[in-house]
């Protein structure tokens, strides 16, 4: 479905990612060129060690850009000052939780922090907003309990209705399946799709659920060794993209189901 009319929340130019020291610089990827629109829900995939960590640690500023510009709102990345950067971009990460012995309500109310004052004062409207937050997330009756009492799925979503309390127009996830079983994954992946659709939102995140991204995602950004490239899954698919992913003695890109099988 075109959506010619959204707001581009997060636009690279001629982007290069990679590190660089005194002596030596390394290239992970280069002339990087997306766009991001509002509302969308966005998957980055590739395989093993291709470059999306580094990629994601470049648009959230964790590491600089080697060349290129990124741009969140029409503002370049590198103008924004941290608390003004934490109102418009928020990120979940695979990082344990500092302190699991916060309640569930505490650690989703701490997204607040970019708008409280320096006395960390919640207001009526950050605990409005960190309530519905556990609402969307569908976690309301877990408000109560102590994160280490939590499941790996459960904490998951603590973490998403956190970035969800953050009400930044972007949000980025590390790998937010990591560690969860075959129905918590899907379940995790159709809860953002759900979220980017009813928010207006931007959801980008990383994965190796290459199968579920391709079913839910409105725009997938594929890392391979030659290019990183950004489309819907149906012109993706078309365009023979997939098939460049793997190696192709073991894993083959089935177009019609639109999934990997392992070759006999």
């Amino acid at each position: 479905m075109a959506r010619k009319n959204q707001n581009i929340i997060l636009k690279t130019k001629d982007l290069t990612i990679g590190y660089a020291t005194k002596k030596l610089k390394t290239i992970v990827a280069s002339d990087i060129n997306i766009e991001l629109k509002q509302g969308e829900l966005v998957g980055l995939i590739g395989a093993n060690g291709i470059g999306k960590s580094t990629l994601l640690r470049t648009l959230t500023n964790v590491q600089n850009p080697l060349e290129g510009d990124i741009f969140i709102n029409n503002t370049a990345l590198k103008k924004y000052a941290p608390t003004d950067l934490a109102k418009v971009m928020s990120l979940v990460l695979t990082e344990p939780v500092a302190s699991k012995n916060l309640s569930v309500f505490e650690l989703v109310a701490l997204g607040r922090q970019p708008y409280t004052n320096w006395f960390g004062k919640l207001s009526k409207t950050d605990l409005d907003i960190a309530h519905s937050a556990l609402e969307q997330t569908n976690i309301l009756e877990l408000k109560d309990k102590k994160c280490f009492e939590l499941s790996d799925g459960q904490l998951q979503k603590v973490m998403i209705a956190r970035a969800l309390a953050q009400d930044t127009d972007l949000i980025i996830l590390d790998e937010p399946t990591t560690h969860l079983d075959m129905y918590h994954k899907a379940y995790i992946l159709k809860l953002l799709q759900k979220l980017a659709k009813e928010t207006g939102k931007t959801i980008l995140f990383s994965s190796h659920e290459i199968d579920l991204a391709i079913q839910l995602c409105d725009t997938l950004i594929v890392m391979t060794d030659t290019k990183v490239v950004s489309d819907t899954p149906c012109n993706l698919i078309s365009k023979g993209t997939f098939e460049t992913l793997f190696p192709k003695d073991l894993i083959a890109f089935d177009e019609k189901t639109g999934s990997f099988r392992v070759k006999k």
